[in-house]
């Protein structure tokens, strides 16, 4: 008898510094639940095994200083060349939480999926919260309802495609 398919699996990989992607990333995972399955790691916890597990992706992180945080680099740098040639073609999205910009986080990430050949299925998400001086970059973040709405949207559509077999 056959066994049953395990479904498709979206994996979120975040790492936030002031709750603001911790938040996002919930959100996702909510809206990736309702359609499919999904799980969230954080950054520093994410394995290459994890990743080979999932069919797809959702990279969750702050914008520190004009590219991505640094534990989220740390991510890459100890999976790149373990999964290099492993997941290509898979699909991935990002969510950025910004303090105005985002965009340097954006390209950074872009560049480093991009080796491993991963396809873009959404438009990038930055969220900017505006935080400006220092004790404002350096506070707990709460982000808008709007933002949260839009990050649990993106989730649901990637577990929604992923089960499917959109993509």
């Amino acid at each position: 008898m056959p066994q049953p398919m395990t479904p498709p699996m979206l994996l979120i990989i975040w790492h936030s510094r002031t709750g603001a992607a911790r938040a996002m990333a919930e959100a996702a995972l909510r809206g990736a639940n309702a359609e499919g399955a999904a799980r969230a790691i954080a950054a520093d916890m994410a394995e290459s095994a994890d990743l080979m597990e999932a069919q797809g992706y959702l990279f969750v992180c702050p914008e520190n200083l004009g590219t991505m945080s640094g534990a989220m680099k740390e991510f890459f740098d100890r999976s790149y060349y373990p999964l290099l040639g492993q997941i290509e073609g898979r699909p991935f999205a990002t969510a950025i939480a910004a303090g105005s910009d985002g965009s340097g986080a954006e390209r950074q990430l872009e560049r480093i999926v991009t080796g491993w050949r991963l396809r873009r299925i959404a438009d990038g998400l930055i969220v900017n919260l505006g935080a400006q001086s220092p004790e404002a970059i350096l506070a707990a973040k709460t982000v808008p309802e709007e933002a949260l709405q839009k990050c649990h949207d993106l989730g649901q559509s990637l577990a929604a495609g992923l089960t499917m077999g959109a993509f």
